[in-house]
């Protein structure tokens, strides 16, 4: 096992390279400002960014943006939808993109509260795409003067956008000569625009990475300086396609820069309520971490042969839950051999869960670094499933490399790996061959054909810029250019609404089903996990249980990115006696930690009740711009069968025991005198019943019409009845 204490420092860039870089830059625009205090959590400051003339301003943010949309996701939605219109696309100049790390981001004594949301149009879904990123930034914009940060237009040329938060001053550079690459680019950035080593842990880096110029899977980088390693490490705002949108608009780099963190920078209004609530969690942290998920070990890794165990862990392209080499890449594997332990793994400070590990010093064996020696951030559970066994890569060297190219190139690893997964089944299939792949023998498990797809979209070549489009148009290429079979890429094809699904397989939880299908951006798990509640546990067994459930949890999990917070810490790690309350799922006790953190930052006083409201407002805001913008309606909201039944075969008879049970016990079938087909057949058809059936549940708990459309009785109880969202509910209906 590796120890922080063993590991050497990083080589630095040499000084001269970063003096040559920097006297490159051209002044476009510079703004001096005065740094309005922040006040329970809120300075009600937006920096307005114009690229296309190098505007820099400071706007208000006005009472009733504040009361309706409180911050982070909410405040990003409300300033994107003022921003575009119903003919906006993700290349358009006013296409926006807004940050914003919510009134708790930043505080240091509860974990979990450095995160960052992202909003804009999205390339792959063409409706807001939402994501949440840890990093320094937007904790240090936060305390420079802005609750968010709105960047619209291009730019003719690259440019660097930095925000020196102590001196009060913006300005916008031109950087032409800096990397494309992000592990390079922000250790240049942040060499740049600190005044010595000791300086560097208060700059802040975002940036995509040199495939964001060529594929639309593309995403943000939000850098933190590790004063351990002494390397600057990186978290990804990974999903829908932002870092395409960032560098469509020229933009090189955000750079902030902030110094003198203080556990009192948000002005809370009770210091000792926030000190009280978070000392217990840290408590529960080291007691229980070890006990239950070693999460300070290894991360979200942790679960990779729970999910193999339960037959969750996406496979082949999601056709299996398991892989029969499981044990070379479980989670022992990574802390044994490459995750450095004994290090404060946080990704902002004061975060005990630690769970932002990092393999120190990898060897890269292929691409343009190849045989040097690099520090990887990972790999988290979704890379190790995506990039590993949802491909047929069971080499936990492999996926640390793939981890980092896809991290440096700034591509989703999410995206990546389902894209990538599909690609290799359409070879599987004679959709794909060398000829068409352009010699990429994509089967499952080729490892070097793997490394060369990822490389191509780092350089812009091949079949990668292909594959980089996102499994919705490849789907669209696939059918036009050969022929291939739209119903069966259709039900192979794990995106819906234009966005990759994240890494669990949900054919047997229809709650999960919903978890992903239900969703407002698309297949990402992180409104609705109901896995566990509903397949494991049988928690949720009717339909009206499940409509509770993919009501609660998207609202409560929305309420994070309001906030700024990470949502690990809710619930990855729960108290002692948690399994004797009344509803476990929602570990009761970490939820009224969070309305003590709200209390004791805003001084407003809410109940479990109203911060469901809080987030239903934005929830509800979000569905009716998706309306707006040409999608949202129940036709959305279907899902491909691969995610809900087995498409070929192969599948069902991988799994005949079970089906052929599910035949007799739910259908009241006997598969005795049924073929294969037949069987198949009426799973398929069973399976979209129960869905449907779950989804009218499930928009009726919501206050939806039975088309997905909120309606103004419930905007009106929501008290957002604001004129340009009836405007959209009424003329929906209307049709």
């Amino acid at each position: 096992m590796i120890c922080i204490k063993n590991i050497k420092p990083y080589e630095q860039i040499e000084q001269e390279e970063i003096e040559r870089l920097k006297a490159a830059h051209v002044l476009r625009a510079r703004l001096q400002y005065e740094k309005k205090p922040l006040f329970r959590g809120y300075t009600d400051k937006l920096l307005y960014v114009d690229l296309a003339d190098s505007k820099i301003r400071i706007d208000d943010i006005p009472g009733q943006v504040k009361e309706k949309f409180i911050g982070g996701k909410g405040y990003c939605l409300r300033y994107l939808w003022d921003a575009v219109t119903p003919e906006t696309r993700w290349n358009s100049p006013e296409n926006a993109i807004v940050m914003s790390a919510g009134p708790i981001g930043g505080i240091t004594q509860y974990p979990g509260a450095g995160k960052t949301l992202v909003c804009t149009i999205s390339p792959t879904t063409d409706i807001p795409i939402d994501s949440n990123v840890g990093g320094y930034f937007g904790p240090f914009l936060k305390f420079s003067g802005f609750d968010a940060l709105e960047l619209i237009g291009k730019a003719d040329k690259d440019v660097i956008i930095f925000i020196d938060g102590n001196k009060g001053t913006i300005s916008i550079e031109e950087a032409p000569l800096e990397a494309g690459d992000a592990h390079i680019l922000c250790e240049q950035l942040t060499l740049m625009y600190s005044d010595d080593e000791a300086d560097r842990k208060n700059v802040a880096v975002v940036t995509a990475g040199s495939a964001a110029d060529h594929v639309n899977i593309s995403m943000l980088n939000f850098s933190f300086y590790d004063p351990n390693r002494k390397v600057v490490r990186l978290k990804q705002a990974g999903r829908g396609g932002i870092g395409r949108v960032f560098r469509d608009k020229r933009i090189r780099a955000l750079v902030c820069k902030f110094s003198g963190i203080k556990a009192d920078l948000n002005k809370p209004h009770n210091m000792s309520i926030l000190n009280k609530t978070g000392l217990k969690f840290h408590r529960e942290m080291h007691d229980l971490d070890g006990k239950q998920n070693n999460m300070r070990k290894i991360g979200t890794a942790n679960i990779i042969e729970v999910m193999d165990a339960y037959d969750l862990l996406p496979t082949h392209n999601f056709k299996f839950g398991s892989h029969k080499d499981i044990d070379k890449i479980k989670s022992t594997v990574f802390i044994e051999k490459y995750l450095t332990q004994g290090a404060p793994d946080g990704c902002w400070y004061g975060c005990s869960m630690a769970c932002a590990k990092a393999a120190d010093h990898f060897l890269l064996k292929s691409g343009p670094y190849k045989g040097q020696r690099v520090c990887v951030d990972g790999p988290e559970y979704e890379n190790a499933a995506g990039l590993g066994s949802n491909c047929g890569v069971m080499d936990a060297e492999a996926i640390l490399e793939l981890n980092f190219y896809c991290d440096t190139y700034g591509i989703d690893t999410i995206s990546y790996g389902t894209c990538t997964a599909f690609a290799m089944e359409c070879y599987e299939n004679g959709i794909l061959n060398k000829e068409r792949t352009g010699g990429l023998e994509l089967t499952f498990g080729n490892i070097e054909a793997d490394f060369e797809l990822i490389h191509q979209m780092g350089r812009g070549e091949g079949f990668g810029v292909i594959v980089g489009m996102g499994v919705k148009k490849m789907k669209e290429y696939f059918i036009k250019k050969f022929g291939a079979d739209p119903a069966f890429l259709n039900d192979i094809g794990m995106e819906q609404k234009g966005l990759e699904y994240s890494e669990y397989l949900s054919k047997e939880s229809l709650a999960q089903q919903g978890g992903y299908g239900l969703t407002n951006k698309g297949p990402q798990h992180d409104e609705a996990w109901l896995i566990f509640m509903d397949q494991v546990n049988n928690q949720i067994p009717t339909f009206e249980d499940k409509a509770e459930a993919l009501h609660y949890f998207p609202m409560f999990r929305t309420w994070f990115g309001l906030m700024g917070l990470c949502k690990l810490p809710w619930n990855d790690i729960v108290p002692a006696d948690n399994s004797k309350t009344a509803e476990p799922a929602k570990v009761p006790e970490h939820v009224q930690n969070y309305l003590d953190v709200y209390e004791a930052v805003t001084g407003t006083k809410i109940t479990v009740d109203e911060m469901i409201k809080q987030s239903e407002r934005v929830y509800n805001f979000q569905r009716i711009f998706n309306i707006r913008m040409g999608k949202g309606l129940r036709v959305n909201d279907a899902s491909p069968y691969r995610a809900m039944g087995p498409v070929t075969e192969e599948e069902y008879l991988s799994r005949e025991e079970r089906y052929d049970k599910q035949l007799r016990e739910l259908q009241g079938l006997d598969p005795e005198k049924m073929t294969l087909r037949e069987k198949m057949d009426s799973t398929r058809r069973y399976r979209y019943e129960q869905y449907n059936r779950m989804t009218d549940a499930v928009y009726k708990r919501r206050g939806w019409t039975q088309n997905g459309v909120p309606t103004p009785e419930k905007l009106k109880e929501l008290e957002m009845e604001l004129p340009e969202l009836l405007e959209v509910v009424n003329q929906v209906l209307s049709n």
